[in-house]
């Protein structure tokens, strides 16, 4: 990933970008509320297009401004997406992502003395064993955890909304065969 530093209310580093904004391009601007998204798009097309606040005298923080979503078509024949602040991004079914992006970490724990091994204090850890040794920093043990719990809590967030759909359709088939039956015919009419 490509990593750019740039200022936008003072227009530094913005040609760096440039080559992310060539025509057919489309670039989705994402972050914290604040954070200088729509003033980043200002400088970028050259203009005030989109409305912006100062940062807050008491903390230097930036205010939420951007309400909405906005495709912005510049000059260079790009498209610019401006969008309202996150308040949260979140893993959705990364199990494999977290796999992947630390295979080093699930080499380790392959060789763990227990199957459930959580890499905490169990005898036989083969990944704190590493840590130990200077294989394995803890830095990236403690983001391989972290990453496990967020996708433990996604995990139970979709299950939660999947078994809150099931309820629902189920009640609104209980109504449908009711109403059903309520519009029978009666012996005798």
């Amino acid at each position: 990933v490509d990593v750019v530093g740039v200022a936008a209310a003072k227009e530094l580093g913005l040609s760096a970008l440039q080559p992310y904004l060539g025509a057919g391009q489309t670039v989705c601007l994402l972050g914290s509320s604040g954070v200088g998204k729509s003033t980043m798009v200002n400088a970028l097309v050259g203009k005030a297009l989109q409305r912006t606040q100062e940062v807050r005298v008491g903390d230097g923080k930036g205010r939420h401004t951007t309400v909405r979503r906005e495709l912005i078509a510049m000059e260079a024949a790009a498209l610019l997406i401006d969008t309202p602040g996150m308040r949260e991004l979140a893993l959705w079914d990364a199990a494999r992502g977290v796999e992947t992006t630390f295979e080093d970490v699930e080499s380790f724990a392959e060789n763990c003395r227990y199957r459930d091994c959580a890499h905490k204090s169990e005898p036989g850890c083969r990944v704190r064993s590493a840590v130990s040794s200077g294989e394995l920093s803890v830095e990236r043990l403690e983001s391989y955890q972290k990453q496990l719990r967020e996708q433990a809590s996604q995990d139970k967030r979709g299950e939660f909304i999947r078994a809150k759909q099931a309820k629902r359709k189920a009640v609104k088939k209980a109504y449908r065969e009711r109403a059903k039956g309520d519009q029978k015919p009666k012996k005798g009419d």
